[in-house]
């Protein structure tokens, strides 16, 4: 039977700015999304079955129809019944790199990796804009897990308008593993604080977005200024996640003590991520920080910056 295995890259926020409401209940976002080489490995192959299977030797990770990877492939079955009646089923074996509750997109990643995956496997021919349409159906951040790279994010997080990615960067990646932080209760905890800033009218909001697109970090990126890059990095839900979780707000503390271009949490945290410019750099920062902080409960890896989203190896 055919066998395809894929890599799902995390992604790293280099800026989350909460505009407003939306009229769908979702946040009104401009982001600025970037993979790394930190990145699940994913094997699809036809199960012989009716059914959509996930394995994965990480007990914290499920194998329902709460994991995101099994409902792309439920997904996909539903889209295309004729090709999921003619090939069948398929078993998802998740080979699981990048930290779960981290703020690093992995089940979106895997999920990405999913749809791709099948498309592969059923011979469905999908574009990539057909691929990124099909991902958004199942959460914000997918569609930019399929293509990968840099990315101005607008929306609810789907709208994606390609940047240049600032190669060379490193970026040095840490998180208590028994530390998640809920997305969920991170935004609506933004939005009980905050509401008041939000942009109260659709002009407002659009001038909002649009001034993004021209803003000092999008010019630092496409001009590859590390050093700016480091300095402009910006993330609204620090307001509500440091100061609840003080453990994140102390690693970003230490982190932004170790000589280091920039330091931000990503996304909803709990990761908080520093970049630097080389791989000597990101090893010098890892045990400098091992050092500062001990805590073997401390996850910490280095990576860099890539160009890519969802990879075939085979």
């Amino acid at each position: 039977m055919q066998t395809y295995k894929l890599l799902a890259p995390a992604k790293i926020n280099l800026y989350l700015e909460i505009i407003g409401d939306r009229p769908d209940g979702f946040h009104e976002l401009a982001m600025i999304l970037q993979s790394v080489d930190l990145a699940d490995r994913l094997t699809l192959r036809a199960n012989g079955t009716e059914r959509i299977q996930v394995l994965c030797s990480n007990a914290e990770v499920p194998s329902d129809q709460s994991n995101l990877a099994y409902r792309a492939g439920a997904l996909m079955a539903q889209q295309f019944p004729e090709q999921f009646q003619r090939f069948g089923g398929v078993e998802i074996t998740l080979e699981k790199n990048i930290p779960i509750g981290a703020g690093l997109a992995g089940g979106s990643a895997d999920a990405a990796a999913v749809i791709v995956g099948i498309d592969l496997l059923w011979n469905l021919g999908l574009t990539r804009v057909e691929l990124q349409e099909l991902a958004a159906r199942l959460g914000s951040d997918i569609p930019f897990c399929v293509m990968g790279g840099t990315a101005l994010a607008t929306g609810r997080g789907e709208q994606l308008a390609p940047l240049t990615s600032p190669d060379p960067l490193y970026a040095v990646l840490a998180k208590y593993q028994d530390l998640p932080v809920s997305t969920v209760w991170a935004y609506q905890t933004y939005r009980k604080q905050f509401q008041h800033t939000y942009a109260p009218d659709r002009e407002t909001l659009l001038g909002r977005r649009k001034s993004v697109h021209s803003s000092e970090l999008v010019a630092a990126i496409t001009q590859r200024n590390s050093q700016r890059i480091g300095q402009l990095l910006h993330n609204d839900l620090e307001k509500v996640v440091l100061p609840a979780y003080p453990q994140v707000a102390d690693l970003r503390r230490v982190m932004g003590e170790l000589g280091t271009l920039g330091v931000m949490m990503s996304g909803s945290g709990s990761t908080v991520f520093a970049l630097v410019g080389s791989q000597a750099e990101a090893d010098r920062v890892k045990q400098a920080l091992r050092d500062r902080i001990p805590d073997p409960n401390l996850g910490i890896w280095t990576t860099h910056l890539i160009g890519q989203g969802i990879q075939v190896l085979q």
